[in-house]
């Protein structure tokens, strides 16, 4: 176990000090902001949907490890999804970080997202690793309000 545990930690060290997909979009036609006032996290997520598919994703910002590692690993997964697959991921994916698993016959497949399953042992970091996910559908959404974990 404590194997698989050095493995997770090297993978969310990894997307922290090298994130994918970090820069601001241009064309991007969903974008949304999000904070964290408890510890600060901020970011911004650029989306370029096509025809309900999610073609291209990004973000900007400023976070810990965590925060930053779960908006780099969610911006590698929601390429090439529809709208549909990225919001049942982001119920699969609270599910997971908040419960005991996502489970359950409809759970998505969270693939290299489940690296982050350690941070339920931590409540206060909860909320960092669900800020881009928040963020996601306030831009799904297209609201034009930030949001926040709190």
């Amino acid at each position: 176990m404590s194997d698989l545990r050095d493995l997770y930690q090297e993978v969310i060290f990894d997307h922290n000090r090298n994130p994918r997909n970090f820069y601001k979009m241009e064309g991007a036609n969903r974008t949304a902001d999000g904070f964290n006032p408890l510890c600060g996290d901020r970011l911004t997520l650029y989306l370029k949907v096509d025809n309900g598919v999610i073609a291209e994703a990004s973000f900007q910002g400023s976070g810990c490890a965590i925060s930053t590692a779960s908006a780099s690993l969610m911006t590698e997964t929601l390429k090439g999804k529809s709208v549909e697959e990225a919001e049942r991921l982001f119920h699969g994916f609270h599910g997971l970080i908040t419960k005991e698993g996502a489970g359950g016959a409809d759970a998505p497949d969270l693939g290299k997202l489940e690296v982050l399953s350690g941070v339920k042992e931590f409540p206060t970091r909860v909320k960092c690793a669900t800020l881009a996910w928040h963020t996601l559908n306030a831009a799904l959404d297209e609201k034009d309000q930030p949001v926040t974990t709190e």
